[in-house]
């Protein structure tokens, strides 16, 4: 059983198709320009797959998620491979700001946004938890029909109804202060959209 407040179609996967799915994480981050030095919050971090990648090149990262069981898992993974610049939150993703009250260079939110109900609100609370000049990075399964999204041979990913093409995330995000910086390919599934926080 999910905890109360998971976002709809955001479960965890298994490990071997997580692993099939992000073969390279460090590419994606990479290519969503998350950089040395920075402070970065993985938001709805689920069990750190991308927060060990984003540890290995960043400042520092605060891993955020609802379920206390799945960051368990993320404090394993790291501690394991030895990374200490990560900190672990359990809360609600709607409270980043006052989860981790001091600005964030950039909030990295993956295979989540389509999810939300009520995306107004988290494009809010993520603005407020930015510094002046933050990024926020976004990735979402293209809105394409949930069978044509196939992988190790099976339909994945979120039910086709809840996908969101990149127009769709723009409108549902820069109104809220933020203003579209980029926008790539990260997967045969995927794209990522980078937002530069604005006043």
């Amino acid at each position: 059983m999910m905890p109360p407040g998971v976002f709809a179609g955001t479960g965890m996967p298994d490990p071997g198709w997580w692993e099939a799915l992000w073969p390279e994480p460090a590419r994606v981050l990479a290519q969503l320009d998350i950089a040395p030095g920075m402070t970065v919050i993985d938001l709805c971090s689920g069990d750190g797959w991308f927060t060990l990648q984003i540890a290995r090149i960043a400042r520092a990262v605060i891993a955020i998620d609802i379920d206390g069981r799945l960051l368990e898992t993320a404090r394993m993974r790291l501690r394991d491979s030895g990374i200490a610049n990560c900190h672990f939150v359990e809360g609600d993703a709607y409270d980043v700001a006052r989860l981790f009250p001091a600005p964030a260079d950039y909030i990295f939110l993956a295979n989540v946004f389509h999810g939300v109900p009520d995306k107004a609100r988290l494009s809010k609370a993520m603005h407020a938890a930015l510094t002046r000049a933050g990024l926020l990075g976004i990735v979402n399964w293209y809105a394409r029909p949930r069978e044509r999204t196939t992988v190790l041979g099976e339909p994945r990913g979120p039910a086709t109804e809840l996908r969101i093409d990149p127009d769709g995330t723009r409108a549902a995000v820069e109104p809220y202060g933020f203003r579209l910086r980029k926008l790539v390919d990260v997967s045969p599934h995927h794209y990522g959209a980078v937002f530069a926080r604005q006043d």
